[in-house]
C-alpha cells in the first residue's frame, strides 16, 4: 500500500511540478507606464552624490558637526523630513537622503556579490555618505525602518555615531522576511511576479499614509503627492521587490544593551504601525535613553507635529552638546 501511495504521489508531483515552476512566468507583468528618470523628477535643491557606485539623492541644510543624518522609513523618502529639515539646520549640518530602493536614489537591478538592498549594504552606504561629506561623527535620526538602520549602524560603527534619535523605530517587529521565506522571494518565479505585487502601492499607498497619521484629515494633497512621487521613477517596482527579497529580521532586541550612547526615543501617542507601547519598551531597555511621547501624533510625528518634534530634539541636543 505504501509503495502504491508513493507511486501516486510521484506521479502527481511529475504532473504538477512543471505548473508550479512555469506557471508564474505565464502571468503577464506589463511594463510600467509614464515613469521617468530620477533626474527628471529632482528638485532644484536636489543633489546626486556617487557612493559605492550608486547615485544617491541627497538634500542638505546647515553646517558644522556633529551632523544630523535623517533616515526615512519604508515606503517613504527624504521628503518625509521637509517640515523639520531647515529648522534642524540651525543645530548643525543636516543630511537627508533616499535609502537604496526608495525616493530618487539609483535602483540597481543587477550586481555581483552582496545585494545593494541588504542591511549590510545599507549600513555601508550610510558610512560612505559620512565619508563623502567628511563627517567624523553624526547623530542619526531614524524613523520606523530608518530607526532600524540607525541602530544597526551604531552597533557596527560606534565610533561614527555620537547619538541616536529614534522616531517610532521598528526594532521589535517587522524588519524583513523570515529565514524560510527569504529564499522563496528570491526565486526567478517570484522575481517575475514580485513587481506586480508591490504595484499595489499605487492604489493602497494613500491608505497606508493615512494610517500613519493620527489625524489623516490634516494630510494635504501636496504631502500625498510627495509620497507618490517615487512611484513615478523608472523601475521602482522591480527595485522595491529586490529590497523586499533582501530583507531579513533585524534581531536587534537582544543587542540593545550594547548601545550605551545617548538615545532620544520619540513616539506619537497614537502610532498604529509601530505601536506606541513598543517605543516605550525601547526607551526602557536602552541603557542611556530618554523618552518623548508626542500627543496627537501617529507614526510620523516629525510630519504631523513638527513643532513638538523640534522642541524635543532641541532639548536633547542641548544635553549632548553642552
Amino acid at each position: 500500500m505504501a509503495r502504491r501511495i508513493g507511486k501516486v504521489l510521484t506521479g502527481l508531483l511529475a504532473v504538477s511540478l512543471p505548473a508550479v515552476l512555469l506557471g508564474p512566468f505565464l502571468v503577464p507583468v506589463p511594463p510600467l507606464k509614464g515613469t521617468r528618470s530620477a533626474a527628471a523628477l529632482a528638485d532644484a535643491d536636489s543633489q546626486f552624490v556617487r557612493i559605492h557606485g550608486l547615485d544617491v539623492h541627497v538634500k542638505t541644510a546647515g553646517q558644522g558637526e556633529p551632523a544630523l543624518v535623517l533616515l526615512h522609513g519604508f515606503g517613504a523618502s527624504l521628503y518625509s523630513w521637509q517640515a523639520v529639515m531647515q529648522p534642524l539646520g540651525q543645530l548643525g549640518q543636516v543630511i537627508a537622503y533616499d535609502r537604496t530602493g526608495f525616493g530618487l536614489s539609483e535602483r540597481p537591478l543587477s550586481w555581483q556579490g552582496q545585494s545593494p538592498y541588504s542591511a549590510t549594504a545599507q549600513i555601508d552606504l550610510l558610512v560612505g555618505l559620512l565619508d563623502h561629506y567628511r563627517i567624523r561623527q553624526a547623530v542619526l535620526v531614524g524613523n520606523s525602518a530608518g530607526g532600524t538602520l540607525a541602530v544597526q549602524a551604531a552597533l557596527a560603527h560606534p565610533e561614527r555615531v555620537k547619538a541616536l534619535i529614534l522616531v517610532d523605530a521598528a526594532i521589535y517587529s517587522g524588519g524583513g522576511a523570515s529565514a524560510w521565506l527569504g529564499p522563496l522571494l528570491r526565486t526567478p518565479q517570484m522575481r517575475h511576479l514580485g513587481p506586480l505585487l508591490v504595484r499595489q502601492l499605487q492604489t493602497r499607498g494613500p491608505e497606508l499614509v493615512r494610517l500613519a497619521w493620527h489625524d489623516p484629515s490634516r494630510l494635504s494633497p501636496e504631502t500625498l503627492a510627495l509620497y507618490e512621487k517615487p512611484l513615478q521613477v523608472d523601475n521602482w517596482d522591480k527595485a522595491l521587490w529586490e529590497f523586499t527579497a533582501a530583507s531579513r529580521p533585524s534581531g536587534l532586541a537582544p543587542r540593545l544593551r550594547a548601545l550605551t550612547l545617548p538615545v532620544l526615543v520619540i513616539t506619537g501617542d497614537d502610532d498604529r504601525i509601530v505601536p506606541t507601547q513598543e517605543s516605550l519598551r525601547l526607551a526602557g531597555e536602552l541603557p542611556n535613553a530618554e523618552l518623548q511621547v508626542i500627543s496627537q501624533a501617529g507614526h510620523v510625528p516629525h510630519e504631523e507635529q513638527p513643532g513638538a518634534f523640534l522642541q524635543a530634539v532641541r532639548a536633547f541636543w542641548s544635553k549632548i552638546n553642552p
